[in-house]
């Protein structure tokens, strides 16, 4: 497991200085790697507008956090049948998510240096908002038809009892409309298929003879047609029952038989139509989203800089620690002006971000 601490401590324009000195103190128990992560100098305005910004931040952040992982989850259901490649998907300005924090750059296009503060951080609370906005009405969509075919989808599963019987009859297996008979299904134990051979056109009177017929079969069972006058259908059931044969209710209807299979093929071209063009949007704002993510961290150390030292600015270093230990690390050199910030956990923790498979 990966975890990404940000870094900021006193030091040259350059980062060079700082960069080493942790450097020196984390190599001697291998207890990280360190990079360079640049963060350009912003118009810092007032005390005050600061400390808004710094509450703003931090709901931001866990904002932009859950968001990612919401859309992390999202690949995981659409990809359903292949989450081996999930990770494959989840790729930030075209990289894996390691790479790209590590070797991360200010994007000044999208998030310039000219624009107050206040300004940048608007941007970035738009822009998240407006895929999670996406997000919902996309996935909802997309959720409601994969319930519509996974409800019809377990209409046909299920035992001879409670599954769907209109794709495994066709309208040859019944008698219809007659005014006096009336074809029934019935279903039969596989240990009594032989009772029911000799007894069913002795159960009533006015059974059709050697009108049965084994049409589907489970496990258990097995379903039977048999064909009577419509007159002696309470007496034939009870007397099915005795016997441990269960009529079961069923209509058979063309039309309704007809419209099931037609929306079974529709939700699944549907279903096929959507696919991709979801998956395509969630890889691209997946991307978007963890790339303002990154920015707001970086965004959020540069404010916490400069709050902790309002009186006389230093130069400021900014570098990313990534570690696989757990020991917890603090650093501050003899000469530091400027006071460690207080943890606030990890800018990333690779598990929690990628869900599980």
């Amino acid at each position: 497991m990966s975890e990404f601490w940000l870094i900021s401590a006193p030091g040259d324009k350059e980062n060079l200085q700082a960069l080493e000195r942790m450097h020196t103190v984390t190599s001697k128990s291998n207890l990280s790697y360190n990079t360079k992560f640049t963060i350009p100098d912003f118009k810092v305005g007032t005390l005050d507008s600061l400390v808004g910004l710094s509450d703003e931040l931090g709901k931001l952040d866990a904002f932009a956090e859950s968001l990612i992982k919401r859309m992390a989850q999202s690949v995981v259901e659409v990809m359903e049948d292949a989450k081996g490649k999930v990770q494959e998907n989840l790729l930030a300005n075209g990289a894996d998510l390691t790479s790209f924090v590590t070797h991360f750059e200010w994007d000044m296009a999208k998030y310039p240096v000219k624009q107050p503060l206040v300004s940048v951080v608007d941007t970035l609370a738009k822009q998240l908002a407006q895929i999670e906005t996406d997000l919902k009405s996309r996935t909802a969509a997309y959720n409601t038809l994969k319930t519509n075919l996974e409800n019809l989808e377990k209409k046909s599963m299920g035992n001879l009892f409670t599954r769907t019987l209109s794709d495994i009859v066709s309208k040859d297996d019944f008698v219809l409309d007659s005014e006096y008979l009336i074809t029934l299904l019935v279903i039969v134990p596989k240990p009594s298929y032989s009772q029911w051979q000799k007894t069913y056109e002795s159960l009533s009177d006015m059974v059709v003879p050697r009108s049965t017929k084994l049409i589907a079969e489970d496990n258990e069972g097995g379903l039977f047609t048999v064909t009577l006058f419509r007159k002696v259908i309470d007496d034939f059931k009870t007397k099915a029952k005795e016997n441990k044969f269960t009529v079961r209710e069923f209509y058979y209807d063309e039309n309704e038989v007809k419209r099931e299979r037609e929306e079974m093929t529709r939700l699944l071209s549907d279903k096929k139509q959507q696919y991709g063009p979801l998956l395509r949007w969630l890889k691209v704002n997946f991307s978007e989203a963890f790339i303002a993510w990154i920015h707001i961290k970086g965004l959020r150390v540069f404010v916490e800089s400069v709050l902790r030292c309002v009186e006389e600015m230093p130069p400021i270093s900014h570098f990313l620690l990534s570690r696989v230990a757990f020991e917890v690390l603090n650093f501050r050199t003899p000469e530091s002006r400027l006071p460690p910030s207080k943890p606030q956990g990890p800018l990333w923790s690779g598990p929690p971000l990628l869900p599980q498979q």
